[in-house]
């Protein structure tokens, strides 16, 4: 007996618990349930009392009391179980609002058989109505109402007054158009729930979905630098420890010595890296001048491990331009830069000479690595890691230098050797100052 579209249940009104505060509309619905109650409590006492008044016989008097009470009795009943629902504590009672809003008319019927004063419940009735049926029944049933309190003041007065008709009617019109009005209300706090609802998911949806994306560039942020220190110092050791053991298997105890004093030296360096990416640190504080200590001191440990290994070059540093402190960041993806440059030139160049270059510009810094190597084809180079593991080097180094603004080139030509060429553009305190 509803229309397809859902129908607000007696009593209901948009649930406050997920609001701090009510909107202006939910205040009116609160006031219009609340008015809907008391407005049939006090017509019902007042049809009461003149029915107590004007009642001259004690069975009449009797069944017009009990009729009352019992009807005060299940309006009551259906209120409050309609209001422990819309606060979640009670099921559904949607099913059962039509056999309520029957036996309390029915019982309106009988009353107003007895006496014409219980007339006056028609009003709060028509609202009854108009909020749990459907429109089009709702009508009908506003109309049956109207024409049942016509025809009580005919059957008690005898006689058919045009204020008897005009009042019931004017009543039932001005039900229907406040009743659409609360329904209107009613829709409007419907849809900004589910609205608020539907922010609701989808704010937790898009909080889950940085939190995926969060631990994703984590653990790319791991795997980078796992690989920019603790893979590339293993790749030596394994290295060194081949050359050690050939050495063993020739009878050279000598050159097996120095490569495993080279082993213990990898080690400990790769152990110290190991130290301070466990404990999260970083190269914050380190200046210009520490930046190229530390690439000084890379280019002796990689001509250091690649001796042992048995395919020695000589690596030379330079540095262009006057130095500038940079970022933290910045000073980090060189030295990444300059380890993976200078690790691939001694697992696969088989060069004799390599420089590694720093240049400092007026907006970016640049770190070429140059080998005289074989050289190769760069269209053959891997965009992203193998399926092996392998190959992840550029890939992440071009991933790091992306995170700065930075680029990445490489110019090589078969037997002539290969150019690495990292720039990244940075701003000083100084210029941003002058800005």
């Amino acid at each position: 007996m509803t229309d397809p579209a859902p129908q607000p249940s007696l009593g209901a009104e948009p649930s406050l618990a997920d609001a701090p505060t009510a909107s202006a509309g939910e205040m009116v619905l609160r006031v219009l349930r609340v008015g809907l109650h008391v407005g049939f409590a006090v017509l019902l006492g007042v049809g009461l009392v003149r029915a107590l008044l004007s009642e001259t016989t004690m069975l009449r008097l009797i069944t017009a009391i009990a009729l009352t009470g019992l009807l005060a009795a299940l309006y009551l009943a259906g209120t409050i179980a309609e209001k422990r629902h819309s606060a979640g504590r009670a099921p559904n009672t949607v099913r059962w609002a039509n056999w309520w809003l029957a036996g309390v008319v029915l019982l309106w019927l009988v009353l107003l058989y007895l006496h014409a004063d219980y007339s006056w419940l028609a009003f709060p009735l028509f609202f009854l109505h108009l909020h749990i049926l459907g429109q089009r029944h709702s009508l009908i049933a506003v109309a049956l109402l109207t024409a049942s309190v016509v025809a009580a003041g005919w059957f008690h007065s005898g006689s058919l007054a045009l204020p008897r008709i005009l009042g019931p009617m004017v009543g039932a019109i001005f039900a229907v158009i406040m009743g659409m009005a609360y329904r209107a209300l009613y829709t409007e706090g419907v849809n900004q729930r589910l609205a608020l609802d539907e922010l609701r998911a989808t704010r937790a949806a898009l909080a889950e979905e940085q939190h995926r994306a969060g631990t994703l560039g984590e653990r790319t942020r791991l795997a980078r630098e796992i690989h920019d220190t603790l893979a590339q110092g293993l790749s030596s050791i394994v290295l060194v420890s081949r050359s050690a053991t050939a050495a063993l298997a020739a009878g050279d105890t000598r050159a097996a010595a120095e490569r495993l004093e080279t082993i213990g030296a990898t080690a400990a360096e790769n152990l110290a890296e190991a130290r301070d990416f466990v404990a999260d640190l970083s190269t914050a504080g380190d200046g210009a001048h520490s930046l190229a200590g530390k690439l000084r001191r890379l280019c002796v440990a990689t001509e250091r491990t690649a001796a042992s290994a048995g395919h020695g070059f000589e690596i030379t540093f330079r540095q262009d331009g006057p130095a500038t402190a940079l970022p933290a960041e910045v000073s980090a993806a060189l030295i990444r830069a300059a380890q993976s440059g200078l690790a691939n030139v001694a697992a696969h160049a088989h060069a004799k000479r390599a420089v590694l270059s720093l240049g400092y510009l007026p907006d970016a810094v640049t770190l070429d690595v140059f080998d005289d190597g074989d050289g190769m084809h760069v269209a053959q180079l891997p965009l992203e890691p193998r399926a092996d593991g392998t190959g992840y080097g550029l890939a992440g180094l071009r991933e790091r230098l992306g995170l700065l603004g930075g680029s990445l080139e490489i110019e090589s030509t078969p037997g002539e050797g290969t150019v690495l060429g990292v720039r990244i553009p940075f701003t000083t305190e100084e210029s941003q100052d002058d800005a």
